[in-house]
């Protein structure tokens, strides 16, 4: 290592918050890896200089490249604390032979990467994997099934069930799945370093968005047909058997090693992954999280990720102490602080029902009369817009969403202004009684918090898309009236609101570009060029009560 890296990495590790001293490493680029098809895989193997015999391997495969970013900031640091890491570009990225075809493979391709680790006489056997987002997916894609098993995992902003992140309950999540696209398709042909947003590609998907039909919108961001969005828009309906083997929510959860988890609230992974960490742990298996007030890779996400990984690391491959706290550890916006539980959700949280009422009021008591419904029209070619939320790419987390609740098509409801500091740590969700003109629909849900101006920013949401496929379902029933209870499920959260704030709800039939329009016609949203005009009614009588369900943490 030169002095001119060495001084470079110590910087960078001073920036992540890792202390102590750096241990030189050596590199080898590009080292082959065959699978059973003969596609060879191109990985780097990072070493510390002078260490003699096997030792533990630090398993790291990207889509994104091994140099600039990735290997700057994920990679050497570990290197610097001693680990010895083979960080490999998956299938079709970056010298990697075959084709990208983004999260079909892993699975195959890390189990036989795995594999011949084992069998590399510097390895000891022992292997373990980090990683965020797609690296965290292909931690998932092995993790339960490689025999023997990892030593541990950390399995950072991500998810086993991948594609709730691009159809969430059954709406296309249209906005992050082009950017991701466009990133993805530019990515080794871009002039600025790996991982950094770029401002053309903004606003190519801002025009790209915009026009119909979406088939192509590929080409429209990235210059060239890009395979991820191509599947994304020709495998959307419910069950399509095309992503069967790209979850792995369902697979046997006490076969994974120990689990280290970082997410933020406002991380499009957040909901899946803070039901991974119940899931993991009622298989018996140890795992800490932590969720800060974090978006998707974040800088504050990915430094407390690399600590909270090199922690991990330490303890199952070094014999180093075992992280101190509760295996749950939250941030609390508007609080400014931490807390920590045994178990997620929170076991002490009490769950209170807010009811949707006449004359747009929020109370904690249902209706006791026989109000008439309320209305909105929801139109394609004038599709509701989305503002803030879980993005991949800013204008995102909390914002004014004063221009959107102005619409005709947006129905609010507000509470009285709160007596005392009220926390919300938990799963929220909401009921609603909803008869729809078309089969075809979308139900938007949004809680917002309502400051002593008047300033409505949202703080968590969710939508359901309903159709005949989807309709009845479990948790959609269909009354002899033809109205429809849909349960909604919003996104977990841990918030304060404070005194004299108040809270709202938003309910529509969109959130356009975030998720994809619904034409009402039932046609693939990605050939569709024209739709329907649709009547929402939304009932809050006493046989109706439409509502949403809060986990208050109790005060004192």
């Amino acid at each position: 290592m030169n002095p001119l890296s060495r001084v470079a990495g110590l910087a960078i590790d001073r920036a992540i918050g890792l202390s102590g001293p750096a241990v030189p490493f050596v590199t080898r680029r590009n080292v082959g890896v065959p699978m059973s098809d003969g596609v060879v895989l191109l990985g780097d193997h990072y070493r510390p200089a002078g260490a003699e015999g096997p030792m533990p391997v630090v398993l790291v495969r990207s889509p994104y490249g091994r140099a600039g970013l990735a290997g700057t900031v994920f990679a050497a640091p570990l290197a610097r604390r001693g680990y010895q890491l083979f960080v490999q570009s998956t299938r079709g990225t970056f010298g990697s032979g075959g084709q990208f075809r983004p999260f079909l493979p892993e699975k195959a391709d890390g189990v036989a990467t795995v594999g011949w680790l084992r069998d590399q006489p510097w390895c000891d056997g022992r292997v373990a994997m980090t990683g965020a987002s797609y690296l965290g997916h292909t931690q998932w894609a092995i993790a339960p099934y490689v025999d023997p098993p990892l030593e541990c995992v950390a399995l950072n902003v991500t998810a086993a069930k991948i594609t709730a992140a691009f159809y969430e309950n059954g709406a296309p999540a249209l906005r992050n799945a082009l950017n991701w696209s466009g990133q993805i398709g530019t990515q080794e042909r871009g002039v600025l370093p790996d991982l950094v947003p770029s401002p053309m590609l903004w606003l190519r998907m801002k025009r790209a968005l915009l026009k119909l039909p979406l088939q192509a919108a590929d080409v429209d961001v990235a210059g060239v047909p890009v395979a991820f969005w191509r599947d994304f828009v020709e495998h959307a309906n419910p069950g399509d058997d095309f992503w069967a083997d790209v979850d792995h929510h369902t697979a046997d959860l006490s076969r994974l090693p120990p689990v280290s988890m970082v997410t933020g609230w406002w991380d499009l992974f957040a909901a899946e992954q803070l039901r991974d960490f119940a899931a993991i742990r009622a298989a018996g298996v140890p795992a800490r999280i932590t969720v800060g007030p974090w978006q998707h890779a974040e800088p504050g996400e990915i430094r407390v990720a690399t600590r909270q990984d090199v922690a991990w690391l330490d303890h199952h491959l070094a014999g180093g102490p075992a992280p101190e706290g509760a295996p749950v550890r939250l941030f609390v916006q508007h609080a400014d602080a931490w807390l920590e539980f045994d178990e997620w959700p929170p076991p002490e949280i009490e769950r209170i029902s807010y009811y949707l009422r006449p004359e747009g009021r929020l109370e904690p008591d249902p209706e006791s009369g026989d109000p008439q419904p309320s209305f909105f029209v929801y139109d394609p070619a004038d599709p509701t817009p989305s503002v803030g939320g879980p993005l991949l790419q800013s204008p995102a987390k909390q914002v004014d969403n004063a221009q959107v609740e102005a619409r005709t098509d947006v129905l609010t409801y507000t509470s009285r202004p709160l007596d005392a500091d009220q926390d919300i740590i938990g799963p929220v969700s909401a009921r609603i009684y909803v008869r729809a003109e078309l089969e075809h629909a979308d139900l938007f849900v949004r809680l917002c918090d309502v400051d002593t101006s008047g300033v409505s920013r949202n703080v968590v949401d969710g939508i359901r898309r309903l159709s005949p496929q989807t309709v009845p379902a479990e948790d959609v029933q269909i009354g002899p009236d033809g109205i429809l209870a849909v349960a909604v499920e919003l996104f977990p959260t841990g918030y304060r609101m404070l005194a004299g704030h108040r809270f709202r709800v938003q309910v529509c039939g969109g959130a356009f570009p975030r998720y994809a329009r619904n034409f009402g016609t039932g046609e693939p949203f990605g050939a569709a060029s024209a739709g329907k005009r649709c009547r929402f009614e939304i009932f809050t009588d006493a046989q109706h009560p439409s509502g949403v369900v809060l986990p208050f943490r109790p005060r004192g």
